[in-house]
């Protein structure tokens, strides 16, 4: 259960360390992303399960973090080469290594999967969020695990809090939560459709 506290007249996206509103994509720079901001963006999306509050979103959020720290070890070690995604896999390749740049294919993946779940929910007012999460597994992680995974992220789907609860944790002013939410996942998408196209071109896929 998320126990952050929302500003008076604020929302639960106020709260966040970094919002994907707030990381810059460099259009002249063939989308480029910045590692550190895109990465601290990822950290705090998670706590998004928090919010949903049941335990049987832990290994959703365990699996993002993972993969954000597996693509900031690769930072670290070479920071000079992986000032945006884009070089940080590029270089990475050349050095005929590819780990970080498959933590960022399921780390894209999960952000897919938790931006269509969201947007499902947004868009459609009296559709509960295990069916908005269910729909968007189908559609993102579902195709890439195994039968030994999918029992376990069906078990988070049912598990999804009913929908005026969920809202009710993100802000009093229900208006200013819709908002931001659609603004929100509307950058978080852009982020999605600019990665999966650039992993694609690098041949990263499973």
């Amino acid at each position: 259960m998320s126990t952050v506290q929302i500003p008076p007249g604020g929302t639960y996206l106020d709260t966040l360390k970094r919002s994907f509103t707030d990381v810059p994509v460099q259009a002249d720079k063939e989308n480029a992303i910045p590692t550190t901001e895109f990465l601290e963006a990822a950290e705090s999306l998670v706590s998004i399960f928090d919010v949903l509050g049941s335990t049987a979103f832990s290994p959703v959020k365990s699996d993002m973090l993972g993969n954000v720290e597996k693509i900031r070890q690769r930072f670290l070690a070479t920071p000079t080469e992986s000032e945006t995604l884009q070089d940080l896999v590029n270089n990475e390749q050349k050095a005929k290594q590819n780990k970080a740049g498959q933590a960022l294919l399921w780390l894209v993946r999960g952000l897919e999967f938790t931006c269509k779940g969201l947007a499902n929910n947004v868009a459609a007012a009296d559709q509960e969020l295990s069916t908005s999460f269910r729909a968007a597994y189908d559609v993102t992680l579902k195709p890439h695990h195994s039968f030994l995974i999918k029992p376990i992220f069906s078990a988070a789907m049912s598990a999804c809090p009913y929908r005026t609860d969920f809202y009710s944790k993100l802000g009093d002013d229900q208006d200013k939560v819709n908002a931001q939410l659609k603004e929100y996942l509307a950058a978080l998408e852009n982020f999605v459709n600019i990665l999966k196209a650039f992993l694609d071109s690098k041949g990263i896929k499973k």
